[in-house]
């Protein structure tokens, strides 16, 4: 029995330790610290309580209005922000503006608001169940979740670039600047953002190596080449270029040279690079 507890929990810790996960947790948590972001939402549902827009000041008594409105608003802005930060996190390595990342989650969101609006609208107007009702609470949701999203990106950047910065690792101590030396590792998600290894040619993509991970990047092998700052690194092949750093020995095999890596994986060397790899790794002598 307590063999099978432990591989029970096994999987639930790797669950949590996954990368997306994580960034996700902690992006969450820097929105959930924002005050200006509480601020602005209790203002907004102020406005609607007081108000009563949609027919809403008709119809309910202010009680009513009060618990109607707080129950949308808390909601749909929790749904619109899990989905945005969601989204944030898994288009990084895709698209490269914070609000286009947020928008989509944010629009996204529209589908389970709309499944809210129309629970909500069954308990207080007693309407009824269904696709059409559903399908038009989702569409008319659509401008307020472009408008949550653009309020939380404008109250909560900075807290974003607080916890992207935080991922790549950036402190003190670093010894290379993202931003600054190395370009290429911007187009990673923050979590795959490390030492740079390695880039290989896969059809129209570039696959790029570092530290904390692996990503396959739309982009020519030759603008990605431009982009390594001042990695010390060779191209050992035209589809391949490694770092000085992953390079542990050098081996011969049917005649042609392979550089291998920390990970084990042989890097075929072109006959053109041959003789600059060999001097630029002289003491890394291949065997015969």
């Amino acid at each position: 029995m307590r063999t099978r507890k432990t591989d029970w929990r096994q999987p639930q810790e790797n669950f949590v330790d996954h990368p997306y996960l994580q960034s996700t947790l902690r992006e969450m948590h820097a929105i959930l610290q924002s005050r200006r972001l509480w601020l602005t939402f209790l203002a907004i549902l102020a406005i609607f309580i007081l108000t009563g827009p949609f027919g809403t000041s008709e119809t309910m008594s202010f009680a009513d209005r009060l618990l109607y409105w707080t129950i949308v608003q808390v909601g749909a802005w929790m749904l619109a922000i899990s989905f945005s930060i969601i989204a944030n996190t898994l288009l990084a390595g895709h698209i490269s503006h914070l609000l286009t990342r947020m928008m989509i989650g944010s629009l996204t969101a529209a589908l389970p608001i709309g499944l809210l609006l129309t629970i909500t609208n069954l308990i207080f107007y007693g309407r009824e169940m269904g696709f059409t009702p559903f399908l038009k609470s989702s569409l008319s949701s659509l401008p307020l979740c472009a408008i949550f999203c653009l309020l939380s990106y404008l109250t909560t950047r900075q807290s974003f670039e607080k916890v992207a910065d935080a991922e790549t690792g950036t402190n003190a101590n670093a010894d290379w600047d993202v931003k600054g030396s190395i370009p290429l590792l911007e187009r990673l998600p923050p979590q795959k953002r490390g030492e740079l290894l390695r880039l290989s040619v896969q059809d129209h993509y570039t696959h790029i190596v570092t530290t904390r991970g692996q990503q396959l990047v739309l982009l020519r092998f030759s603008d990605a080449l431009k982009e390594i700052g001042q990695t010390a690194g060779l191209q050992v092949h035209r589809s391949h270029w490694i770092a000085d750093a992953d390079v542990v020995s050098l081996r011969k095999q049917a005649g042609r040279l392979h550089v291998i890596t920390r990970d084990g994986s042989e890097i075929p060397v072109s006959r053109s690079y041959s003789a600059v790899v060999q001097a630029r790794f002289a003491a890394l002598v291949p065997a015969r």
